[in-house]
């Protein structure tokens, strides 16, 4: 068990919350209300959540890639990896300790994402830019409230609506894909893809020694391509 020594904190705005910043032999985490929120210990199916979309992408030189949200930076440091010199990647973040963490103390364990010339941060809620994107995205990765699920903040359920997926579909180009990262398995989600008019694939990722609801390190991801 480790002994959590507290770096900073922050009220949730419009929230009764407090998000603490902890670390601990060099890990670091982010603690809510007694829980660990997110942490940058093993991260494997962030990772895949973005190489399987850019797998998906006919030109990843040109790629414009939204993510939200930002998290410990691992699906943004993973993107960013596979974008070429001329690629952006936008990262959505309602919390501005969670950017400022990440700029000071959480990146060192993925490279300082934010300090890469080709991201951008958007303060804010990641359905504004699902609903009225600036330029059609390439591709639009969700990690928000640990999947459908289990949303903590409930206008974030919107994002898994039908009118949800389907203005993610607008927003984006042809060819664009949708991946969507969650804790939890969702029996409808497949389903709320293909009717979006997307060509979905869902994964299983089983990353062992990760605390997951189900205790086997199991996690679910879901990737839509637009026809």
């Amino acid at each position: 068990m480790l002994d959590w020594d507290i770096i900073d904190h922050e009220h949730v705005p419009n929230d009764n919350g407090t998000v603490y910043l902890v670390e601990a032999d060099g890990k670091y985490a982010i603690h809510v209300n007694g829980y660990e929120l997110m942490g940058d210990g093993l991260h494997g199916s962030e990772d895949a959540l973005a190489d399987l979309a850019c797998d998906l992408l006919p030109n990843l030189d040109q790629a414009r890639v939204l993510v939200g949200g930002l998290g410990v930076g691992f699906t943004l440091a993973a993107v960013l990896r596979r974008l070429g010199p001329n690629g952006q990647a936008t990262v959505a973040e309602l919390l501005p300790a969670v950017v400022r963490w990440n700029r000071e103390y959480m990146g060192v364990n993925c490279d300082f994402p934010l300090a890469d010339k080709r991201a951008s941060v958007h303060m804010g809620d990641v359905c504004d830019l699902v609903r009225e994107p600036p330029a059609l995205w390439s591709a639009i990765l969700l990690d928000v409230d640990n999947g459908p699920d289990a949303l903590t903040r409930p206008r974030n359920g919107w994002l898994y609506t039908d009118e949800g997926i389907q203005m993610a579909y607008d927003a984006l180009e042809p060819r664009g894909v949708l991946g969507i990262w969650s804790a939890y398995d969702d029996d409808q989600l497949y389903s709320q893809l293909k009717n979006a008019g997307f060509q979905p694939d869902s994964v299983e990722w089983i990353e062992e020694g990760r605390p997951t609801p189900c205790g086997t390190g199991l996690q679910f991801l879901w990737i839509g391509q637009k026809r």
